[in-house]
């Protein structure tokens, strides 16, 4: 070796040996600042997080969803959720169409808007819109390197997936410079990561059992769950609801001096279903409130659900003009006319017909039986069938076989599935309608193809998660 070669190489043990001494000792050295540099980068750091999402027992508590944790990781970041006008939604089922349709209505009246919602179908980024549009690798990227510090010095409390994709929501929002961010709840209300805003409305969607092990086995118990929004001096517009759940959020808006109204009875509202040759099926809505009247709107959206969805959208955007919010009644009319809602009642395919819907409990699967009676024209309907274990299984089967005339039952591929063969046998002991089970989607879709002939139509229901899997398997071809 030269005596070059020699200065060069001892060169490179000391630049490595300085290196090693800048940990400090007895612990691992940090990632550097801006650690995360890519797309995959930013998914590994989030992935990695406590997701509460994909566990199948999570103890409902001020442990495991904290709000003072929350705000922590808010203040890190100077506090966002405070710079955002906000509407706030709850509800056992129709977060996300009514968030959907708010979030239109705006972006209509020439409102910048950004849209925060869960769980997503396909791409993580779904969850975080700017006027429809997702939140770009590079912005997610961003977010990730600037909230990662902040997590890596909570490492005795590290906040979960959840807490870290709401605080980058509310960030992205901020630094879009949005006028109006649409926020959908997780779970339940008052504990959800998303309850630190002050919004300029509250809505509340149909009440029903879901996440029962969390939030309660009662409906009571879960509408004090949902109420845990409401916020003095914020109005509350909420869906027809059951007597029992009416009672308790009556009190609970009483108690913290808010103004509720329901639809149907506080704000006057009718609805019908229409099909024409130039527009297909839809619903035609009219809805009178204290400031707006809404005459015969027209919803891409099917389904009585989708019509008291729309409702409590409308609600909330005249609790807007009452606040001096300037949004004309058509520009409203006319962003409802352009909504779409993912994985709701969506056609993946015209041949055979095929449509995805994440209904994932007994209320949402019987809507969904409804809606499509009512709407879609077909012969026979051929259901392909996962939930998780934690859902009412024994109510989602009994409205399953109210309109299904053959169900193929599969898993929708993560830890939390049910049983296909247990899913099978519970359902013979209601009927004995047509029915089996395959491995996979792609092998139900298969099945579901020969059993189908073309006034048919194929129905994949009773899962986020299997629903997203369709997608997923259509996008790749798996299901030609």
């Amino acid at each position: 070796m030269t005596r070059t070669a020699t200065r060069r190489a001892g060169a490179r043990k000391a630049a490595r040996v300085k290196t090693i001494r800048k940990a400090p000792a007895g612990r691992l050295a940090k990632p550097a600042p801006g650690g995360i540099r890519t797309y995959r980068n930013a998914l590994n750091f989030i992935n990695a997080r406590t997701n509460y999402e994909k566990m199948l027992r999570v103890g409902y508590n001020v442990t495991n969803f904290n709000l003072n944790r929350m705000l922590r990781i808010l203040a890190a970041l100077g506090n966002p959720h405070k710079k955002l006008r906000t509407l706030h939604v709850a509800g056992t089922k129709g977060k996300g169409s009514t968030c959907s349709m708010l979030a239109a209505m705006l972006q209509a009246a020439g409102f910048k808007t950004g849209l925060y919602t869960s769980p997503h179908f396909i791409d993580l980024r779904e969850r975080i819109a700017v006027d429809g549009a997702l939140i770009s690798e590079a912005d997610f990227v961003r977010l990730m390197a600037k909230i990662a510090p902040i997590v890596e010095r909570m490492e005795r409390d590290e906040p979960t997936f959840f807490e870290i994709m709401t605080a980058a929501a509310f960030l992205h929002f901020v630094n879009k410079k949005v006028e109006f961010a649409v926020i959908e709840t997780g779970l339940g209300g008052r504990l959800d990561s998303t309850n630190v805003i002050k919004p300029e409305a509250c809505g509340i969607t149909n009440i029903s059992y879901d996440h029962v092990q969390q939030l309660g086995n009662t409906l009571e118990k879960i509408a004090e769950e949902k109420a845990g929004i409401f916020k003095a001096g914020v109005p509350v517009i909420s869906a027809p609801q059951p007597a029992n759940v009416k009672r308790v959020f009556k009190r609970v808006a009483e108690s913290v001096g808010c103004d509720l109204r329901f639809v149907g009875e506080d704000l006057e509202f009718s609805y019908r279903f229409e099909c024409s040759r130039t527009t297909g099926p839809h619903t035609r809505v009219c809805m009178a409130t204290p400031s707006s009247r809404f005459d015969h709107l027209q919803v891409p959206l099917l389904g009585e659900h989708q019509a008291y969805n729309c409702a409590v959208a409308l609600g909330m955007i005249d609790a807007l003009r009452q606040r001096q919010v300037n949004i004309p009644e058509q520009t409203a009319i006319d962003g409802l006319a352009r909504v779409r809602v993912q994985g709701r009642l969506e056609t993946i395919r015209e041949q055979p017909r095929t449509i995805v819907d994440a209904a994932h409990n007994a209320a949402s699967v019987a809507a969904l039986m409804r809606a499509i009676g009512q709407n879609i024209s077909y012969d026979s309907m051929v259901v392909i069938f996962a939930c998780s274990l934690d859902k009412d299984i024994d109510g989602m089967l009994t409205q399953l076989q109210l309109g299904a005339d053959k169900v193929i039952f599969t898993g929708n591929g993560t830890s939390r599935s049910a049983d296909p063969m247990d899913l099978h046998a519970r359902f013979l002991e209601k009927t004995q309608k047509m029915s089996q089970v395959a491995p996979t989607l792609v092998e139900a879709y298969k099945i579901a193809r020969h059993c189908v002939t073309r006034e048919d139509i194929i129905c994949i229901t009773g899962s986020v998660y299997l629903v997203g899997e369709a997608k997923k398997a259509q996008a790749a071809g798996l299901l030609d």
